[in-house]
């Protein structure tokens, strides 16, 4: 008799390098059956984060073909695609890596109680992160709420060697039918911007790989500094495959620390940094209401003003305050932002223009290639004051002081700002080519004046948090 296989659902870990559910699904020995489903759940993504999921989705599945094996697309609920996929394979059950936001974790929730209501295998696995939200613990037992103390317990706890990838998975002896990847036109809302950030996205397990290995081999030296410079090429840029996983979270820590024990100076900033992320995770795990309300319920009074034309001026890369601007841009030419920039930008659009952050994390989720839903909240909630941080009452940071100290000769405004160059660069130019037509934007106009004076809008913004009573302390 035929070995029935097994089902693999595949998510946010488009890779065969290290991921432990593909070790435990070729441990039993069954024939493999990858698929992935465009359930309401990722349908929901924003346009870049949609349309960059549908290039992992594709380059995902010419990797698996030359691993003799390859991807079945089905569109619908996960539970009723995946219970339907069973019953045509015979399959016995369906394994798939963890994921942390809300509504991942109900829809997998739901998912594996329909499959062992009937008796089948419904098994997740972790993969996404160095250390599952609910291992690392305080000396009470408690969840972490400020990073530097998780930092120091997380540094020290083991992190399992990656495993290969295999190099041929073994495939069932008959293959279900597949839906066709560009029937479902994931990139569709993207409209006229997806071929100007195309140019600037590395997709797939390969091309992660080598992004790590580029990082590693020069620019993590100069990391504790560079990693602030906008204009200089300082930072791994792994964000992006790593939300889709298309290279582990292990192999990218391990890389690190051998980097670290080399002697390379930015190695232990850079595993700050990896484990930031998983920081994130831990709060979206332990408090899910960071993704759609204030972390600090005490913040819920705070006279956060709604969306208007300053927040439309903030979107539009128009608001006369070039470090913002040039950030805002470079989100839309190259479908991710600068670090130092996505801190100006949301400190800018909640204290500077009193914007409640929700405006700004929507924001962020529709146009980010990179996006990642625990990194979002959390970023948006530290800049705002609403979130895990000691002392955000008095972080109002400066554009205008900060685009001095981390762009002093305007290379990285002049790369996204074309008003008022004789010749602006390609990518200043792209801007315009990006965005929608129904902003009108022309670079032949001048550059706008600012829409807030900035020492006006920093007393208002003190004034408010104090009128509060300091909710922030």
């Amino acid at each position: 008799m035929t070995t029935p296989p097994l089902i693999l659902w595949f998510r946010r870990d488009l890779r065969l390098d290290d991921l432990p559910m593909l070790s435990a699904a070729l441990a039993t020995g069954r024939p493999l059956i990858p698929v992935f489903v465009l359930d309401p759940e990722t349908e929901a993504l924003g346009a870049a984060a949609k349309w960059r999921l549908g290039l992992g989705v594709a380059e995902f599945a010419r990797r698996l073909e030359a691993a003799g094996s390859r991807l079945v697309l089905r569109r619908g609920a996960a539970a009723a695609v995946l219970l339907a996929l069973v019953e045509e394979t015979g399959a016995a059950g369906v394994m798939w890596s963890r994921l942390y936001d809300p509504a991942a974790k109900a829809r997998d929730t739901g998912v594996k109680s329909a499959l062992r209501a009937r008796g089948l295998l419904g098994e997740s696995h972790a993969g996404h992160l160095l250390h599952e939200p609910w291992t690392v613990a305080t000396g009470q037992g408690g969840f972490y709420r400020v990073y530097t103390p998780y930092w120091r317990t997380v540094r020290g706890m083991d992190v399992p060697a990656p495993v290969p990838a295999p190099e041929r998975l073994p495939a069932p002896a008959r293959w279900p039918v597949s839906e066709r990847l560009e029937d479902w036109r994931m990139g569709a809302a993207m409209r006229r911007g997806a071929a100007v950030v195309a140019a600037h996205v590395r997709v797939g397990e390969a091309a992660a790989r080598v992004r790590l290995a580029e990082f590693l081999s020069g620019p993590v030296e100069g990391y504790d500094s560079a990693r602030d410079l906008p204009a200089v090429a300082g930072t791994s840029r792994l964000s992006e495959n790593l939300t889709y996983g298309e290279i582990g979270i292990r192999r990218v820590w391990h890389a690190a620390m051998a980097a670290f024990h080399r002697g390379a100076a930015g190695a232990e900033t850079f595993l700050k940094e990896l484990v930031w992320r998983e920081f994130a995770y831990h709060l979206l795990h332990h408090s899910p209401h960071i993704a759609e309300r204030n972390w600090k319920p005490e913040w819920d009074a705070f006279p956060w003003q709604g969306d208007g034309p300053q927040a439309e001026a903030w979107r539009r890369g128009m608001t006369g305050e070039p470090f913002v601007d040039a950030a805002m841009r470079e989100m839309y030419v190259t479908g991710t932002m600068h670090n130092r920039g996505r801190m100006i930008v949301a400190s800018y659009l909640t204290k500077h223009l009193m914007t409640h952050w929700k405006i700004g994390l929507d924001w962020f989720a529709d146009c980010l290639v990179d996006w990642d839903p625990a990194a979002n909240a959390m970023g948006w909630q530290w800049a705002a004051g609403s979130g895990p941080d000691a002392a955000p009452y008095f972080r109002i940071f400066n554009p205008a002081t900060q685009v001095e100290k981390f762009d002093p000769k305007g290379a990285y405004r002049r790369r996204f700002i074309a008003e008022g160059q004789r010749a602006a660069g390609a990518e200043a130019r792209a801007f315009f080519e990006a965005v929608p037509l129904s902003w009108r934007l022309d670079p032949a106009r001048p550059y706008p004046a600012r829409i807030v004076d900035l020492a006006e809008g920093r007393a208002r913004a003190l004034a408010a948090y104090a009128g509060r009573g300091g909710v922030a302390g």
